[in-house]
């Protein structure tokens, strides 16, 4: 079977591996230039951003999570839930990123950066530079302007981050070559995960 297509010879949406420590570190980046508080919505939409930018200078985000069209604007799934859906578990999220009024968010703690490369603390940066000092619901009107966003029309639909590439000028061969790296590192991830 070829990478990248289902055993009907369908294309297979990329898969990327979600680092939930991750997420929490790219998060705690950002709350940090915004001296410790920002709007969530604002947080999400500057983490898919930033996911978002990795794939297109990387073949790969920061983060691994899901890119999904919600109707404001395009986010990354398992984090829109950490922040909207909060639970009482112990989690990396957790324990770096509370809840706070107004529909704020605020850094708890301080976790170490040890996950996030070079290159992604700087492009943290960079999002944050670019993005971080617009209006929220600017920012909510700019991604939905985003060629990959589709109206899900009150629901949750899945984006295809192929839709992203192809927009950015990537040939059909670039993009089945990143997917064919991105399933790559889903099957060892997994593999790595069964062995456990």
């Amino acid at each position: 079977m070829a990478p990248g297509r289902s055993q009907s010879g369908e294309r297979c949406a990329m898969r990327f591996v979600f680092d939930d420590n991750k997420s929490a570190q790219a998060a705690a980046v950002l709350l940090r230039l915004a001296n410790g508080e920002m709007y969530y919505i604002h947080l999400l939409k500057l983490l898919y951003l930033a996911d978002r930018q990795s794939l297109l200078e990387t073949g790969y985000p920061i983060t691994g999570a899901k890119m999904v069209s919600m109707d404001k604007g395009p986010v990354l799934s398992e984090i829109y839930q950490s922040i909207t859906w909060g639970d009482d578990a112990q989690t990396p999220w957790s324990e770096v990123v509370e809840d706070r009024a107004d529909h704020k968010v605020g850094l708890r703690g301080e976790p170490g950066l040890k996950k996030l490369s070079r290159y992604e603390l700087g492009l943290l940066e960079r999002v944050y530079a670019k993005w971080g000092s617009w209006n929220r619901w600017d920012l909510v009107r700019y991604t939905h302007d985003l060629p990959e966003w589709h109206d899900p029309e009150g629901s949750s639909t899945p984006i295809d981050v192929r839709e992203i590439l192809a927009d950015a000028g990537r040939s059909a061969r670039e993009i089945e070559d990143i997917a064919a790296q991105v399933e790559s590192i889903w099957m060892l991830h997994s593999m790595a995960a069964f062995a456990k």
